[in-house]
Parts: C-alpha cells; structure tokens; sequence
C-alpha cells in the first residue's frame, strides 16, 4: 500500500512540473532591460508574412519609409531558416514621451510600386516588428468583452473595401500606426521594463497646408496635439498609381501591472487547454488497452506456452509443437536488405535523442520564444551531435548480422536521410528563390547546413560505428537453421500490407490532436509553447508504438512467420502515411494557400516531416519488437 501510494504520489509530481513547462516562463539566464525616462527606444522591422502563400519578404521589398542607412541585425542559423529579415527602422521613441501624429515620410506611388502593394494587400501579408526583443501584436477583443484579448502577430499592409458609396472594390493601405507601449515601473530605481507592444492601424488620406515640406510638415488630418482616431468621415489612403501618400504614426505608453518576468503570457494564453487535456486521456486510455492486451499476452498466453514448451521431452512432443516456437530456429535469421534496416535503425536513434533532449530544454525554458529561432537551432545542432549515436547503434545491429564492413555501413547512415531531405530542401529552396523572397536560405547558410553535415556529423557518426564495431557481438538466444524453414499459408488478417496499416492507427491515434495544434503554430503564423502537454503526449506516442508492434509481432510468431525485423519497424512506422494523409486533409480545410508554389512548399516539408516520423516511430515498434523475441526465446529450453 505505501508502494501504491509512493508510486501515486511520484506520477503526480511528474505530471505537475510537466504541466508546468505547459505555462510560459521566461528563458533562464537573460536579463531584463531598464530603460530610463527620455532613453532612446528603438523598433526594428522584421519580415512579411502571409498565411495564403506561406512565403516571407523583406519589409523593405515594399516601398516603405526607410531610414538613413538600413542595418541588419546579426541572426542565428534558426532565425535565417525561418525566413526572419530584422532590420532597423525609421520608427523610433523616448521612454514616456507620448508623441501624435509624426510624420514618417511621404512617398509618391508609381504603376509599379502600386502593383506591388496591391499583391500584397490580395495575399493578405502583414507587417512584424520589434521592440526590445517583443514582436509586434494587434488586441483582438473576444466577443464577451470580459475575457482577455486575442493577439493577432503585426498588421495587415493593408485592406480591400468600398467607400463613399462607390461599388468597386478599391485597395487601402494601412499608413497610420497608433502604438502602444506597455511598460511595469520600477519604484525603486525609477527605470521601466517594457512588458507589451501592440498597435492599431488605420488608413487616413492625410492633407496638408501649403507646399510641403520635409522638416516641417503641415497636416490638416491630424492633430500633433490630440490623439488621432479614425471616424468613418476620414477617406481612406488608397493604393494607386501617382497616389501620395504620408506615413504616420503615435505611441502612447500606458504604465502595467504585467512584471517583466511574465510579459509573454499574454503571448502564449492557452484558451484550448481542455482539448489538450482530452487528448491526453483519449490517448492514455489507448495506451491502458494495448498494456492489458501485451499484459495478458506475458503473463497468461506466454508464460503457458513456456511452461509448455519447457516440459516437452520426447521427440514426438517436439514434433506437435504449434506456435512461435517452431520458428527459434529462423526467427534471428538475418533478413533482406539488412544493411538498409541498420541505416534506419540508427537514423532512428538519432531522431529519438534529438527530440528527447530537444524536449528537455524547452522545457526547461531554454527554447521559449523569446529565444527567436532557438529552437530550429537547438534541433539542427543536436541532430549534428546525435550523429555518434546513429553510428553506435546502426554498427551494432550490423555487427550483430555479421557484417563486417563497418565504414560502408557507417557511410550510408551518414548520408542517406539527410541527402534525401537535402534533396527536397533544395528543390524547394529554389521555388523560394524563384518567388524572390526572404525564405530562401542565403548561401552561406547554405554552406554551414553542409559544413554541419560533413564537417561534424559524417566524422561523429563514423567515430560511433567504430565505438560499435569495437564491442563484441550481440548473441542470439537459439542457434539460427541453416536452411529456412517454409512459412506456412497466412490468414487474410496476417497478410502483412493489412497488419502494417492497422499498425500504425493507434500511433497517430495518439498524436493527431496535437498535431493539430502543431500544423496551426506553423502554417497559420501562431505561437507553440506547450512543450509539457507535448512531452507527455511523446511519452504516450513510444508506449503505443511499442505497444502495437509487440501484440502484432506476437500473433505474426504465433502463425508461423518468423519474417518480423522489417515488419516489426513499418508496423509502428506507417503511422507516418496517417500523418501525411491528416497533413493533406490539414491543407484543403483549413489553408487558403491557393498559389502552386505555396502548395508544393506545403508538401513538400510535409513529406520531410512525415518522412521522419516515420524513422522515429519504426525505430520505437523495431527496438521493442526486438527486446520482445529475445526476450521470450531466451525462456525457453531448446535442445
């Protein structure tokens, strides 16, 4: 009883911190800035975006207000592959110094520069920037009116409408930019830490007095004095050829309770945490099901077979034997292609390490979204590392299958998955290079995903082949026949194509709802931080793959087939066609990606990401199906 209750009390406390990592909390070891009143505030532009064509651009690619010099601000490799362009702006404040309508800029369109607005305003891009390290955001107030706002990532460049009675659908360009920020004062020191960054954009036909001028701009639109707002006798600012237009813009500062520690709360509010919690109990109660199933298959039906099996003496007992172990003698027997099931195995392992410590450290908080791009970086680089690891255990199957050529083996698992994702990579970097925008990979990031491939993980993987090769051979627990034994006639239900796709329901069973919120995060410009929900559903997803794959290899040695490496690692890895087949499901409900380009960048880094998961989850069902027979045949006695 005090066991059961330590057991209990431990899982809960698992559960707790896991639950925990699922709430924001600020990346550990960075430190806040104070800003004193009058401190010069600086707001950088970043990309555009839009979730139609899935293809960023500079902010600058559009002809808007630019400073004297424009500067790139230093980027880490996963913030370059994300397609982020920061860079500064004209867009500058002093810490509490409210300012009214000031005038950025005026710029006089032509045919094209028109053209290029009203492209992007029709694939409905908006406009991300910066302020001390916190993007940009709309508050999108919730109907209810008490609940807090929805924040939507920048503003659209503009917006498609009629006015004035008139029934052409006209283009608006949103030239006046009402900003607030948001700051928690220090009592102490008198400094501020800025703690929100929102905006509300309008389009104002602005009018001045007399002839322009640049220093001394004029504007009968708006008051420098008042706060400007937008009422519905203000004329849009429309998006046409010779049209001139003037950018302007107001920051008011407005003091909050939000600490600094907590000021992407309000980024990363969770109003869908019932959902989650509803996955994880649906998924549990799969995993519950297969453990009674495996439970009954170890304890029950196997420990009868063994003792059966143990008390045959005679030679005619040997010969009515039925069941799994009239196969000990082939059921280690190395299958076709052997060298390929290595390769994959040991990409496998890669993944899994890569992804369990990836999990660690975001939940951790290391990988918060303040760290912008830290967790494509974090992955690349662990895979890179994980690379020793691949090596190890794709030379120590090999070993096991008496291979001999460990360099050869250890080459191909150096080269084979990342030179096929390499592949697709490529032949979509150049559909981005061909749209012109900023998601396509420079070269010499290019050239450091190479230098990271040869230069480190092809060394790492070849350093744990030889580790692997070194170590003595893993035994078989019976001697393997030399002649195969003839498998008998199959069951429809045991064909192998059936139970390999019923394999891999269960699987995606317990990962589609998060997968869900996954695809969003990604393909709709949203934030993922709930690493807690999605370790345990990971935890969830090796139990059921493991699972499935033993029950399903157990009823395939039960009927006499002893062909089980392979299937064992596609019975839990089809999950990934599931996955593939929710992802194109994904794409025609929820997407308006409706550009050829946009569709085949959605694919085709789909079909990169089910192809991993594919190696994971085959990894997971082929390590236990492994532990399983050695386990079982091990116990029993074989003369």
């Amino acid at each position: 009883m005090a066991r059961s209750r330590s057991l209990l009390l431990t899982t809960c406390t698992i559960l707790a911190i896991l639950i925990h990592g699922a709430h924001s909390f600020y990346l550990p070891g960075v430190a806040p800035q104070d800003f004193f009143n009058g401190a010069e505030l600086t707001v950088k532009v970043n990309k555009l975006t839009s979730i139609k064509t899935q293809l960023p651009y500079s902010y600058y690619t559009l002809p808007f207000c630019t400073p004297s010099k424009i500067v790139d601000s230093a980027e880490n490799l996963g913030e370059v592959l994300r397609g982020d362009r920061i860079e500064n702006s004209p867009y500058t404040f002093k810490m509490g110094d409210a300012k009214m309508c000031n005038v950025l800029c005026r710029k006089t369109l032509d045919a094209k520069t028109a053209k290029a607005f009203k492209e992007k305003i029709d694939d409905e891009y908006r406009v991300n920037m910066i302020l001390d390290n916190l993007p940009l955001v709309v508050p999108i107030q919730r109907p209810d009116q008490e609940s807090p706002p929805v924040y939507q990532l920048g503003y659209h460049v503009g917006l498609k409408g009629q006015y004035s009675g008139s029934k052409e659908e006209k283009y608006f360009i949103h030239n006046h930019l009402s900003f607030i920020v948001k700051f928690h004062k220090d009592t102490q020191s008198d400094s501020a830490r800025i703690v929100g960054f929102e905006v509300k954009p309008f389009s104002v036909k602005h009018a001045y007095e007399g002839k322009w001028s640049d220093e001394n701009p004029r504007l009968t639109t708006c008051d420098p004095h008042t706060r400007h707002t937008v009422v519905n006798s203000n004329t849009p600012q429309e998006v046409e050829d010779k049209a001139e237009i003037i950018f302007t813009y107001d920051v008011e500062f407005q003091e909050s309770d939000v600490k600094w520690a907590s000021r992407w709360d309000a980024y990363l509010l969770m109003t869908d945490d019932q959902i989650h919690w509803f996955s994880i109990v649906n998924s549990l109660m799969i995993v519950l099901f297969l453990s009674g199933m495996v439970a009954m298959i170890m304890l029950r039906t196997l420990y009868r077979d063994i003792s059966k099996y143990n008390e045959l003496e005679t030679q005619e007992e040997a010969q009515e034997e039925t069941g799994w172990k009239l196969v000990h003698g082939d059921v280690f027997r190395p299958p076709s292609n052997s060298d390929l099931l290595c390769v994959y195995v040991g990409t496998g392992v890669q993944f899994f390490g890569m992804i369990l410590v990836t999990m660690i450290f975001a939940i951790l908080g290391f990988l918060s979204p303040s760290n912008r791009g830290g967790l494509m970086t974090a992955m690349l680089l662990l895979w890179v590392f994980m690379g020793i690891f691949a090596g190890y255990a794709s030379s120590r199957l090999y070993k096991m299958f008496k291979g001999s050529e460990w360099k050869k083996i250890a080459l191909r698992t150096a080269v084979m998955f990342p030179g096929i994702v390499s592949a697709i990579f490529f032949v979509l970097n150049a559909l981005i290079w061909g749209q012109k925008s900023s998601g396509a990979v420079p070269f010499g990031t290019m050239f450091a995903l190479v230098f990271l491939w040869f230069g480190i993980s092809v060394p790492l993987v070849f350093v744990g082949s030889y580790i692997g090769s070194k170590k003595p051979a893993i035994e078989d627990p019976v001697k393997t026949n030399k002649i195969p034994r003839q498998i008998p006639e199959q069951a429809w239900y045991m064909n192998p194509a059936f139970s390999i796709l019923i394999g891999g329901i269960l699987p995606f069973g317990a990962v589609f709802i998060e997968l869900f919120f996954i695809l969003t995060s990604i393909w709709l410009n949203q934030f993922y931080y709930i690493f807690g929900f999605l370790f345990l559903v990971f935890a969830i997803l090796i139990v059921t793959c493991a699972e499935i794959t033993i029950v399903l290899c157990y009823f395939q040695l039960c009927s006499e087939d002893y062909l089980w490496w392979w299937r064992s690692y596609l019975t839990s890895g089809s999950s990934a066609l599931y996955l593939f087949l929710y992802a194109t499901f994904y794409f025609f409900t929820k997407l308006e990606i409706t550009k050829l380009v946009s569709g085949a960048l959605y694919f085709g880094y789909m079909l990169i990401a089910s192809y991993a998961f594919f190696v994971l989850t085959g990894t997971i069902g082929f390590y236990a199906c492994f532990w399983f027979t050695r386990l079982i045949y091990s116990s029993v006695k074989i003369d």
